[in-house]
């Protein structure tokens, strides 16, 4: 079952997958950055098996003049002690139904470029590679 974590102990259970993707993060700033990324328009996504997190997905709905209204993702995991059993694949289905119902013409997000086997995950999702991502780092004083 996927539901969107509105409480700040849903957004704590998703922790520990999210970190395997993204490592920096630290524990006790989770639920206060987690909301404030919301306060932006960020959603999180999680999906359960049993009791515990098997896959989560960090979005957003926006709208920009290259796309139009679209979903992007900027989050997608799934615990890596149980990945290839279909949970990635359920959501990704799920955040597309959420796409369509919402008026979306595409979903986009961007992935490492070392992240072969997500590549290949996205790819045999109908995604296609389509742009370059560049990024500078800022220096504050």
């Amino acid at each position: 079952m996927i539901q969107l974590a509105q409480e700040d102990q849903d957004i704590e259970r998703c922790f520990a997958v999210m970190r395997q993707l993204r490592p920096h993060l630290q524990t006790e700033a989770f639920v206060a950055t987690v909301r404030a990324q919301m306060a932006e328009g960020y959603q999180l996504a999680y999906l359960r098996d049993g009791d515990a997190v098997a896959c989560v997905a960090g979005f957003r709905l926006q709208r920009t003049l290259v796309a139009g209204k679209s979903l992007y993702i900027d989050d997608l995991a799934t615990d890596e002690t149980i990945r290839s059993r279909g949970h990635g694949a359920a959501m990704m289905g799920w955040l597309r139904q959420l796409a369509v119902a919402e008026g979306c013409g595409e979903i986009h997000l961007d992935s490492g470029v070392q992240r072969h086997r997500a590549h290949r995950f996205y790819l045999n999702r109908n995604m296609d590679i389509v742009a370059h991502h560049f990024s500078e780092l800022l220096k504050h004083d």
